[in-house]
């Protein structure tokens, strides 16, 4: 199949540029990287740009930037650019992983070995 004029392929550097207005600097200033939680705070409205109302849609739950990359097939550095604009917007919030706490019984019987040495 032949590309029409117009016509851009899903992953062109033409449509993601469009798609983030150019920008490519926002993740850093919002303090968003791969494992940082998403969770929505409103429902996508009408006229809204599409990426943007599908990043809500999916975050119904909260889910991290890397799940969201490759739920909407759209490259990390995109993402984290419409993520910046929703958190600016109050339409999202971030929050960071929750820590994994080590397992009880694990450090216990860690101690009671350290104790009979």
């Amino acid at each position: 199949m032949t590309r029409h004029q117009g016509e851009w392929d899903e992953g062109s550097p033409e449509r993601l540029y469009v798609i983030t207005g150019g920008r490519s600097d926002s993740a850093e200033n919002a303090g968003i990287d791969l494992v940082t939680l998403i969770v929505a705070r409103t429902e996508p409205r009408v006229g809204m740009q599409p990426e943007h109302a599908a990043i809500l849609r999916v975050c119904a739950s909260p889910l991290s930037v890397a799940e969201i990359s490759a739920y909407l097939g759209l490259p990390v550095s995109v993402i984290t650019v419409l993520l910046a604009d929703l958190l600016a917007e109050e339409r999202v919030e971030a929050r960071a992983p929750a820590p994994s706490l080590p397992d009880l019984a694990l450090i216990e019987a860690v101690i009671d070995g350290l104790q009979k040495l």
